[in-house]
């Protein structure tokens, strides 16, 4: 894989998105710097796919900033919702005027899965796509997912998004209730970012 450089530019304006990014990266000494930092716009997700939507960010970004990018499009699929929110999972969170409220987002997701019924269970997976754009247009995308089970109410106040009502296969405390360390270990996230260190070398 071609290098990065001592640069990157991470394609989110989500904070705590970019702090775990930041985390993640810090031990392989590259420099984050946000799109937010730089003034860099949210690009339209018009992709069908998360990783669709992930090169979309990564590109924009490498042509705006002359730096590479990387882009993390993720969200949670619910199996009683037939994969929904999937790709739409902030967009879910987000009123009129754009502003996003994950508590709205996940009394929304709850309500629907109830209304699906108890026969359609409550499996759901976070899914996580990488993707890391230089400016010449080169591109490479990794793909991870955590498979779980929705619980409710919400519980933790450590992770955000729908981490709050999402708990890991084989643990028995959400994603927002263990150590931000230990669910670097183990998330959607980390299997795609183990992915990227590979590629790394």
């Amino acid at each position: 894989m071609k290098a990065i450089g001592p640069k990157l530019v991470i394609a989110t304006h989500n904070a705590g998105k970019l702090r775990e990014i930041r985390e993640l990266l810090a031990p392989h000494g590259i420099k984050c710097v946000g799109a937010a930092e730089l003034d860099l716009p949210e690009p339209e997700e018009t992709g069908n796919s998360f990783v669709d939507n992930a090169e979309l960010k990564a590109r924009e970004a490498a042509d705006l900033s002359g730096l590479p990018a990387l882009a993390d499009d993720s969200g949670l699929s619910v199996d009683a919702l037939h994969g929904l929110p999937g790709i739409f999972s902030a967009r879910w969170a987000e009123d009129e005027a754009g502003n996003r409220d994950f508590g709205r987002a996940m009394e929304r997701l709850w309500r629907e899965v109830e209304a699906a019924g108890e026969e359609a269970g409550r499996d759901a997976h976070f899914t996580c796509a990488l993707s890391l754009a230089w400016p010449d247009g080169a591109i490479q995308s990794f793909e991870g997912k955590v498979h779980g089970t929705l619980i409710w109410p919400p519980r933790g106040e450590k992770g955000f998004g729908y981490d709050p009502v999402f708990m890991a296969a084989g643990m028995d405390r959400t994603f927002a209730e263990i150590d931000p360390a230990k669910k670097h270990a183990i998330s959607h996230r980390a299997v795609a970012f183990g992915q990227l260190v590979a590629a790394l070398g």
